[in-house]
């Protein structure tokens, strides 16, 4: 058995499989902490409280004695800093944070071909900008720092007492010469940070320690077990799904969104904000369009209307009628293809006759646009698809895949084990590096359960085309 722990935002999410089946899982909610507008923060200590929790939970299902290997996944990006006894400084500034927006101004114009090294231009939520904005303003914790980990690599840390990341996840952070998949001095230089601050950079099956002693007591683990390296919860999400060889891609319905195609050439794009970054394994790449807020507005809207996401999908399947408001759903601003950290949320035409479920319908079709654009950005790459495979929470909504298929024009299919993609990846992660599976056995496909065709929706681009017009009309109030 392996085990497959991912770091997420919303949850810690723990998989035991075997080699190619899931046999287990358990998972812990997080809380993420917004002390000032378009801040994002986590704690890494929570993280390691809810692996903790989330392998005890799961011991209740199988034997944690019987596994053989341990593979990471999780939220890229986040800044994770570290003092010289390996104690964190700060609370850790995650993906969505846009407080570093100065800093990737001056990043840009430091290092004008940081676009073509790094695989995408800066974006404040960022790793690298995060340490220039530390510098500035916390001038205390950035004396202190000493060491930078990506979120998983803090739990591989307190697991195996190693600082070391992977390729996919170095990519997230701007400080990743993608091409040659090891860490560029002159863009580290540029953010303020010194090399040795860096982890070792190792591909995803890698096996970088062993469950220590101290780390077996706390967690019920077997001390000795193997830890690999893992990967990014988008390379891992594409493991899982066997998204490891060119023209295979998948759709990532999670806090964030993910539109990303696998490919085996760096191919970089930066001038739509597609993201050309190191797949977790050797000699492979892959392009991603990022979207910040994913599924992530149907629990928001649910939050404020008191209601569950599947509650809020269920009055969303209700809406017959054409009178749908607009909505933009840029709650913490927006990255692909728009690379635009300023822009917020609104609701635009709302009516007398406006009801809850319209609005949670026009909740979904905005994260269908927001799939749409995306689309649009990777240019003739959709055409090499037959299909988009989908994994994530919000892959439980039918009316969601469907509205999907229909704005991007693309088949999407739903598979087994789909809400638990990127933790199942880094399970089968561990199983190579076990040596159970070979790095090819990992471009197997699992079996899809449903599909969902493009549809004739007219109402549906007529929104969609007056979603475009307002975001245009509104993108620079501030």
């Amino acid at each position: 058995m392996y085990l497959g722990i991912d770091i997420g935002t919303s949850a810690v999410k723990v998989v035991c499989a075997d080699i190619d089946r899931i046999l287990a899982t358990s998972s812990v909610e997080l809380k993420t902490s917004s002390p000032q507008s378009g801040w994002s923060e986590q704690h890494p200590d929570l993280w390691w409280q809810a692996t903790r929790e989330a392998l005890h939970k799961i011991a209740a299902q199988i034997m944690l004695s019987e596994v053989k290997a341990i593979g990471l996944s999780g939220q890229m990006h986040g800044a994770v800093l570290l003092d010289r006894d390996l104690c964190p400084i700060r609370p850790a500034i995650l993906w969505n944070d846009s407080r570093a927006i100065r800093e990737c101004d001056e990043l840009r114009a430091a290092q004008p071909q940081i676009g073509q090294i790094a695989g995408v231009p800066p974006l404040p939520g960022f790793t690298a900008p995060k340490i220039a904005w530390l510098k500035r303003n916390e001038p205390g914790s950035y004396a202190r720092l000493a060491h930078i980990l990506l979120p998983k690599d803090y739990i591989g840390l307190r697991l195996h007492g190693e600082l070391a990341t992977d390729t996919s996840d170095a990519a997230g952070t701007l400080w990743l010469n993608q091409a040659l998949r090891n860490w560029d001095a002159g863009l580290a230089e540029a953010t303020d940070v010194k090399p040795s601050w860096l982890p070792q950079v190792c591909d995803g099956h890698s096996v970088v320690g062993i469950v220590t002693a101290k780390a077996a007591a706390e967690t019920g683990l077997k001390a000795g077990v193997s830890v690999v390296a893992g990967g990014g919860d988008a390379a891992t999400g594409a493991v899982s799904l066997g998204a490891t060889e060119p023209r295979r891609g998948f759709i990532s319905l999670g806090t964030s969104g993910q539109l990303f195609v696998a490919d085996q050439e760096y191919k970089p794009n930066p001038d739509r904000y597609v993201h050309a970054f190191a797949h977790t394994l050797p000699d492979r790449w892959y392009q991603m369009a990022a979207m910040l807020n994913g599924a992530r507005p149907i629990s928001w809207i649910g939050g404020q209307l008191g209601l569950s996401a599947a509650e809020v999908v269920a009055l969303a399947e209700t809406v017959t009628g054409d009178r749908v408001p607009i909505f933009l759903p840029y709650l913490t601003g927006e990255r692909s293809p728009l690379g635009d950290p300023h822009i917020r949320a609104c609701f635009f035409g709302l009516e007398d006759s406006t009801t809850r479920a319209d609005i949670c319908r026009s909740v979904l079709e905005s994260i269908a646009f927001c799939f749409a654009d995306a689309a649009q950005s990777f240019g003739d790459t959709m055409g090499t698809l037959s299909e988009l495979a989908v994994i994530g929470g919000g892959s439980k909504s039918d009316l969601l895949l469907k509205l999907i298929a229909t704005a991007i024009d693309k088949p999407l299919v739903r598979s087994e084990g789909a809400e638990s993609g990127p933790a199942y990846g880094a399970a089968r992660l561990a199983a190579c590096g076990d040596g159970a599976v070979a790095i090819a056995d990992l471009a197997f496909q699992p079996a899809t359960t449903d599909g969902f065709e493009p549809a004739e929706m007219t109402a549906l681009f007529e929104r969609f085309a007056r979603f475009r017009r307002l975001y245009a009309a509104i993108k620079d109030v501030n």
